[in-house]
């Protein structure tokens, strides 16, 4: 029969156990950040609902909904001179915003990078909206996109680290897209709309495999109770 010394042994080093199990890491090594945010830790093991993920929100199907139709409107503007979507793959430019890589990359490098892409399209489409007045992709984007910004701010943990454009950064994006030729001004105005889209649709993408990702580590997690503990 055990003495009391040693049973009290027993029980100090099954909840010494149990605190080893809580702060153990629960993240895979292959969403450890390489180019996240200072600070950040994989701590993305809080399980959400389904109808709670970011990349279900209704705000970010309705903007997709919008830029997918941009392929069929830029080959109908430019069919007579023959003009094919891939042409625009030659007009990219520096301030556009760049996507989520798909490895060694964290849900919160992602959701930081979504936040500022975000803010920064949403001044370059004042350059759409001046070439292009009264387009339809920007007018939806208007309508949800800062529903969308404030959803993804919600889902970071380090949610102090993002700032708002100045008014001098949103002034010299502008500026960099400067051109007095019609046709270059058309052709960068339709390049923001087609880059936009596949911003989106990228980070929608990324965003729900970390999510469902993240929900299938926590279902495979075995509870182990604190007699069983006792028992072994």
């Amino acid at each position: 029969v055990a003495s009391i010394g040693e049973k009290n042994a027993y029980l100090l080093s099954a909840v010494m156990l149990c605190a080893l199990l809580l702060c153990a890491p629960g993240a895979p090594v292959e969403d450890a950040p390489t180019n996240s945010p200072a600070g950040d830790h994989s701590g993305e093991e809080e399980e959400e609902r389904p109808s709670d993920q970011l990349s279900a929100s209704p705000f970010w199907a309705l903007i997709l909904d919008a830029t997918k139709q941009h392929k069929e409107e830029f080959e109908n503007e430019f069919k007579n001179d023959g003009l094919k979507y891939i042409y625009l793959e030659g007009y990219k430019f520096t301030s556009l915003p760049a996507c989520c890589p798909h490895y060694n990359f964290s849900k919160e490098a992602c959701l930081h990078r979504m936040f500022h892409g975000l803010l920064i399209y949403t001044v370059l489409l004042k350059y759409v909206e001046k070439e292009y007045p009264g387009n339809s992709i920007c007018k939806e984007f208007r309508n949800y996109s800062g529903l969308l910004i404030n959803l993804i701010k919600g889902k970071m943990r380090k949610r102090e680290q993002v700032t708002a454009l100045t008014s001098s950064q949103e002034g010299q994006l502008l500026r960099d897209l400067d051109n007095s030729a019609s046709f270059h001004r058309k052709m960068t105005a339709h390049s923001i709309l087609r880059q936009l889209h596949y911003f989106l649709l990228e980070g929608k993408r990324m965003i729900s495999r970390k999510e469902t990702r993240q929900s299938q580590a926590m279902r495979t997690v075995i509870p182990i109770t604190f007699n069983q503990m006792l028992k072994r």
